[in-house]
């Protein structure tokens, strides 16, 4: 049997879930690996003595102590619990994997926690809602989600089945895990963001990186913003090459693949090296034509395909835009360069295309300008060419290699 280091976490509300949570531990030791028990009920006269970790123990990490997190409101408990938890995993430093069983709330209360951890550990959550919209469960983690088909309450002929295959598939990610998995990259690992109509610049830079970097491109959908800076956050990351920022327009505009107001603030936090630059800031996403909201109907249209209709940014808009980009950038002390390809924003906004507005993009190069500090980190540079084009990634590549010593 081979040996591994660290416990696979089991954590659940025992009031009411005990008998499936140490159905599934007993599975999990029986293949040699260790087991930690967490037991995470809000209910302080119906706490389980046989879990490795009590539910006080959790709660007493809740800033304003345990007594906030056994108030009595329900909704309030598992929201202090919740932080709880995070905090206390957190702070643990043998966390091989974690597995979680709930419903509703259960997977309320459980899932932060799994998304403060680190990617890479295995992450199983085993709920009444993953047959539904799981993207505020997961946020930017590599959290598993498994419907447990009937509800997480007590042992049945199918519950059996189900849990067996989660704690088969969790201690399956532990024994297999390689010790020597990030070893085998031995390149320094640098973000991209792409969108389709900034794919020819993003596969120029790949190219030319790839042979000294692992090169790891982020879909610029919201979701793949917040990935990207998740692993900032995380420091896995030599460098950033933020050029497919378009995530900011559906943020201030409503579009439907927004970041939120902490885009960029991973960067401002970790110092992390990134070259940035305004790809697909001339428009902003929604679905299809009926989804638009009505105050847009009468702006310019440009229908991608039949799921995704994209509008063309205005004056005023980039004005915002800019403003509120140079605010954040600001505030990033580390080494950041911003460049703006002047010809154009995206495959779209260049000359005889269909989002083709110089004074559009005059308007964010502007509201840019007038109000990024510039210093010997924080530098502004305009560049004349396309952003899709050869030299515009010339350019980018001669930036970015300024931090090669970084």
């Amino acid at each position: 049997m081979k040996q591994h280091q660290g416990y696979i976490y089991i954590a659940s509300t025992l009031d009411t879930k005990s008998d499936e949570l140490f159905y599934v531990c007993d599975l999990i030791k029986a293949t040699g690996l260790s087991v930690r028990t967490v037991d995470l009920t809000t209910q302080p006269k119906q706490l389980n003595r046989n879990a490795n970790i009590s539910a006080q123990t959790i709660a007493e990490y809740y800033p304003d102590g345990a007594k906030a997190v056994f108030c009595g409101d329900r909704g309030k408990a598992i929201e202090a619990m919740s932080q709880a938890f995070s905090l206390y995993l957190a702070a643990q430093t043998d966390v091989a994997a974690i597995l979680g069983l709930g419903g509703s709330g259960g997977t309320a209360l459980i899932t932060p926690a799994m998304q403060a951890l680190p990617v890479g550990i295995p992450k199983l959550m085993v709920s009444t809602m993953a047959s539904g919209d799981i993207s505020g469960y997961i946020g930017a983690s590599d959290i598993s989600m498994m419907y447990s088909v009937t509800d997480v309450s007590g042992l049945n002929i199918i519950s059996r089945k189900v849990l067996k295959n989660a704690a088969n598939q969790i201690a399956g990610a532990v024994y297999f895990h390689r010790e020597d998995d990030t070893d085998e990259i031995l390149k320094p690992a640098i973000a991209l963001t792409m969108f389709g109509v900034t794919t020819p610049c993003v596969q120029q830079l790949t190219e030319r990186l790839e042979s000294q970097y692992d090169c790891l491109v982020f879909h610029a959908t919201g979701s793949g913003g917040k990935a990207m800076e998740k692993l900032i956050d995380s420091r896995l990351l030599h460098s950033v090459l933020d050029i497919t920022t378009t995530e900011v327009c559906d943020y201030l505009f409503n579009g439907v693949l927004a970041c939120d107001e902490d885009r960029f603030g991973a960067i401002a936090r970790t110092e992390t090296p990134c070259v940035l630059s305004c790809g697909a800031l001339d428009m902003v996403n929604f679905g299809r034509p009926s989804t638009v909201p009505e105050q847009y109907r009468d702006r310019l249209f440009y229908h991608h395909n039949a799921q995704v209709t994209l509008m063309r940014t205005t004056k005023e808009e980039n004005q915002i835009m800019g403003r509120w980009i140079a605010d954040k950038l600001n505030r990033c002390e580390g080494e950041v360069r911003f460049i703006v390809p002047t010809a154009g924003f995206s495959a779209l906004d260049i000359e005889g295309g269909q989002f083709w507005d110089p004074e559009a993009d005059q308007a964010f190069i502007d509201a840019l300008t007038e109000n990024i500090i510039t210093t010997e980190k924080r530098k502004l540079i305009l560049s004349p060419y396309h952003i899709n084009s050869m030299e515009f990634c010339e350019q980018v590549i001669d930036l970015h290699s300024e931090f090669e010593c970084s």
